[in-house]
C-alpha cells in the first residue's frame, strides 16, 4: 500500500510541476516555439512519468482513493505558481490547502490496499461503446461547443481513461494489461479528454474549468469503482472517507479558481491566457461604468 500511495502522490506532484514547467516554457517561447523550448519538453517527459505512476497506483489501490490524491496536483500548482510564477495566493487558498491534506490523509487511511479484481461481464464491451460515445461527442461539440460542456467531456474523458486502467490491472502484468481491448480504452478516453479539456480552455476560464474537470474526475471513477470494479472502504470508515472526498474535491475547486492556479494555466495556454485578460479588461470596464452611473445619478 505505501508503494501505491507514494506513485499516487508521485502522479499528482508530477501533473502539479509539469503545469508550472510549460507555464513557464511557453512564456519565453509562445506558440509552436513552445516544443522546442527544455521545459516545455520536460515537462510532456514528467506527464508520461506521472501517468506510469497512476498506472502504478491504480493496481493496488481504489478509484476514489488515485482519483482524490491526483486532483490534489492543483495544490502543487498553486504553491509552485507562488514561488515560480510570483502569482499572488490568498489566507483562504492556504486553508484549502490545508483541508485537501487533511482530507487525502483520511481517504488513504479508510481506503487500504485493494489489488484490481476482475471485472464483470461485458465491463469492457460497456468501455469500448462508452470510448466510441465520448469520442462522437467531441466531435460534434469541438467546433461550437461551451466551455461548460467541452469540461465535462475532458473529465469524463480522463475518467474513462482511469476506470479502464483499474479494470485492465486485473488481467495480470503490463505486458497482458497492454494486449487487452481495454489499452484501446484508457488510449481513446485520455486522447478525448486532452483534446476537450485545452479546447475547454480556449473558450472558458482556467479556474473554471479546472475545478469542473476535478468534481467530474473524482466522482465518476469514483462511482464506477464501488459500483463496479469492487473498491470498498474499510469497514467503518464509510463516513469519514465520504466526507473527506467531498472535503477534498470542495478544496481543489476552491484552489482551481485560486489567483495562483489561474495564472499557471492561463501562462501555459496563449489564448487562454489573452481571453482572460480580455474577460478581465470587460468586467472591469463594467463596473466602472456603472460607477460613473450611480454617481452621475443615471
Amino acid at each position: 500500500m505505501t508503494l501505491a500511495l507514494l506513485a499516487a502522490v508521485a502522479a499528482a506532484v508530477g501533473y502539479g510541476v509539469s503545469t508550472v514547467l510549460e507555464a513557464v516554457g511557453t512564456r519565453r517561447s509562445p506558440g509552436a516555439g513552445a516544443l522546442r523550448q527544455p521545459l516545455v519538453l520536460g515537462a510532456l517527459v514528467l506527464d508520461g512519468a506521472a501517468w506510469l505512476a497512476s498506472l502504478l497506483a491504480l493496481d493496488r489501490l481504489p478509484l476514489f482513493a488515485v482519483q482524490a490524491i491526483q486532483a490534489s496536483s492543483v495544490v502543487v500548482v498553486v504553491v509552485l505558481a507562488r514561488f515560480v510564477l510570483g502569482a499572488r495566493t490568498r489566507r483562504r487558498d492556504v486553508l484549502a490547502v490545508a483541508v485537501v491534506v487533511a482530507a487525502l490523509v483520511v481517504v488513504a487511511l479508510g481506503a487500504g490496499e485493494q489489488p484490481a479484481v476482475a471485472p464483470p461481464a461485458g465491463f469492457t464491451t460497456a468501455m469500448l461503446v462508452a470510448a466510441g460515445v465520448l469520442v462522437a461527442a467531441l466531435v460534434a461539440a469541438y467546433a461550437r461547443g461551451g466551455a461548460p460542456l467541452l469540461t465535462v467531456l475532458a473529465g469524463l474523458g480522463y475518467s474513462g481513461a482511469a476506470i479502464g486502467a483499474r479494470g485492465a490491472h486485473a488481467s495480470g502484468d503490463l505486458l497482458a494489461t497492454v494486449r487487452q481491448p481495454l489499452a484501446v480504452v484508457i488510449v481513446v478516453c485520455g486522447g478525448v479528454g486532452v483534446l476537450a479539456y485545452l479546447r475547454a480552455l480556449e473558450r472558458g476560464s482556467a479556474g473554471g474549468v479546472a475545478a469542473l474537470s476535478s468534481v467530474v474526475e473524482v466522482l465518476v471513477p469514483g462511482v464506477i469503482g464501488v459500483a463496479v470494479l469492487g473498491d470498498t472502504v474499510r469497514g467503518g470508515w464509510a463516513v469519514p472517507v465520504v466526507l473527506a472526498v467531498v472535503a477534498a474535491v470542495a478544496g481543489c475547486v476552491a484552489l482551481a479558481g485560486s489567483p495562483a492556479s489561474v495564472a499557471a494555466v492561463a501562462a501555459g495556454t496563449g489564448a487562454e491566457g489573452a481571453a482572460e485578460r480580455d474577460r478581465t479588461a470587460v468586467r472591469r470596464d463594467g463596473r466602472s461604468r456603472a460607477r460613473g452611473r450611480r454617481r452621475s445619478g443615471r
